[in-house]
């Protein structure tokens, strides 16, 4: 059964994600898809939205799609460079702003009549980010917002559903940008906000028992939220045919293979743990660059998996936790024109020697999205809570070549910091928390003593998706102390520093 969705076409702006976001917030399921790959547009497509984009439409080479199958057909809000596209190709002139027009600006007019501003407040802090400006508007567009330095801030086309934006509604800094997405998608398109946890699930489920009937699945789990959450929904739809492994690559927190193969068993799954930290010690040694070490790690995880997978009769299928933002830093999205962050290891396909398909039940879900569904498939709140953790695991919070002495290092520094989160109650105020081991050694005193040892980093982020993230306050009493216990207590460590750099412009892993 089909279920009724919005397409974001995708101009290559930093901010496509959280228009796919926002809308998500309202349970409505949103899709995104390059400018130039436009899909077929039945009649489940209720609306199309238009991002922004770091392109000039007064450049030869700007992203141009033909539109004439849905402008004037469905309801469409162009946001940004949308709007500019809009309206420079009906006959607007586009002009460089005279300074370029980012940050905070207000609304100074709102036609009280446009449906897409009801409820908008004047005055209303709305979010700027462009360096062109639409002049003037064609003899059928409408102007109903201004602030005090763009006129045109926004339109509307009469006998069409059309709505163009020349702010980003999508970022937390446009005050009613929910609001008018609200308008937009509710009011305007009338869509319905059944694309709920408890949909997502039962449709998930019934797509799973489908798509993979009585064949047999191998699971990699990693003990963090994603891959329980696929396990469990894997587990409900094909039961014993599904296989988990769980492997110890020696670059998980301190204790954790066990603590978490235990808790798996408690859960009823059919787990199997595989130690393999010297395969992986191997693979990585000598290994600086970070996405080197990714693929090494990757590879590694490959050749475990199959390994494995060839103990289990004619198992058919490899399950990943592969979640949207993993899908999004790997590549341009679907091949379009969003710039890659850096790889993942779970993302890119298997080599043609292991004769397996790849079935990822989360792949369209942002990390809030996934502990929504956790919870209601009944997953343990304290493994939901969780905070994310790299699936290379500490091999990209050590900076430069890997070795058992660092690991050791960090997963001492890590488990101080973690645990004194969890007394402190800070850690379920924290989205993601983590030590950096720095290719780096300072002088310090201990004792009398001269000492020339190790340098490590703290770090702890704000977010909801990890698309963006604040470094989060933490109390200065609070980290004191945490960097007087490590210094003492780990043996190695004579410095520790707190990173306060938000992502943008800097990612939440440092590698």
């Amino acid at each position: 059964m089909k279920h009724e969705k919005v397409i974001i076409l995708d101009f290559g702006s930093q901010y496509t994600q959280l228009i796919a976001r926002r809308v998500r917030e309202l349970n409505i399921y949103s899709e995104i898809h390059p400018f130039n790959k436009i899909p077929k547009i039945d009649s489940d497509v209720k609306a199309v939205i238009l991002s922004g984009s770091p392109f000039s439409v007064r450049e030869d080479d700007s992203p141009a799609p033909n539109l004439e199958n849905i402008r004037g057909h469905i309801p469409l809000l162009a946001v940004c460079y949308g709007a500019q596209f809009l309206a420079y190709n009906d006959g607007a002139k586009i002009l460089p702003s005279k300074i370029r027009e980012y940050g905070r600006a207000n609304l100074s007019y709102i036609n009280a009549s446009s449906l897409l501003f009801q409820n908008v407040s004047l005055n209303s802090q709305v979010w700027m980010s462009h360096g062109d400006t639409i002049a003037n508007l064609p003899d059928t567009f409408n102007l109903i917002a201004s602030t005090n330095e763009v006129e045109i801030a926004a339109y509307d086309i009469s006998d069409e559903k059309t709505y163009g934006l020349q702010f980003h509604p999508e970022v937390y800094h446009s005050k009613d940008g929910q609001k008018l997405i609200s308008n937009f998608l509710i009011n305007i398109c009338q869509c319905h906000q059944d694309w709920t946890p408890d949909y997502f699930v039962n449709s998930t489920i019934k797509k799973l028992k489908s798509k993979i009937g009585n064949d047999k699945v191998v699971l990699g789990l990693s003990g963090g939220v994603d891959s329980t959450v696929s396990a469990v929904l894997l587990d409900q739809a094909i039961g014993k045919n599904l296989f988990c492994i769980f492997v110890d690559n020696g670059l998980l927190r301190k204790d954790e293979f066990n603590q978490v193969l235990d808790q798996y068993k408690d859960m009823g799954l059919n787990v199997k743990g595989v130690d393999a930290k010297d395969d992986f010690y191997n693979v990585l040694s000598g290994i600086s660059d970070p996405e080197k070490k990714r693929k090494a790690i990757g590879s590694k995880f490959i050749d475990i998996f199959d390994q494995e997978a060839n103990l289990i009769n004619n198992v058919k299928w490899l399950a990943q936790g592969t979640i949207y933002p993993d899908v999004i830093e790997s590549i341009s999205v679907s091949g379009g024109p969003s710039a890659t962050i850096k790889s993942h290891h779970n993302v890119g396909g298997l080599p043609d020697f292991m004769k397996l398909n790849i079935i990822e039940p989360l792949k369209t879900l942002f990390k809030d999205e996934v502990r929504r569904i956790g919870a209601t498939l009944l997953i343990n709140k304290n493994l939901l809570a969780r905070h994310p953790f790299p699936g290379p695991g500490l091999a990209i919070r050590i900076l430069g070549d890997i070795t058992k002495e660092k690991v050791r290092i960090l997963q001492e520094v890590d488990y101080i910091f973690i645990s004194s989160l969890k007394s402190h109650d800070l850690y379920n105020k924290v989205w993601q928390a983590g030590a950096i081991f720095l290719p780096v050694q300072s002088v310090g005193v201990m004792g009398d003593e001269r000492t020339y040892e190790n340098v490590v980093a703290l770090r702890a982020v704000e977010s909801t998706d990890g698309m963006t993230a604040d470094w989060v306050h933490l109390p200065y009493d609070f980290l004191a102390n945490v960097s007087n216990e490590i210094i003492n207590k780990v043996h190695g460590v004579n410095r520790v520093v707190y990173d306060i750099s938000s992502k943008p412009p800097a990612t939440i892993e440092w590698e």
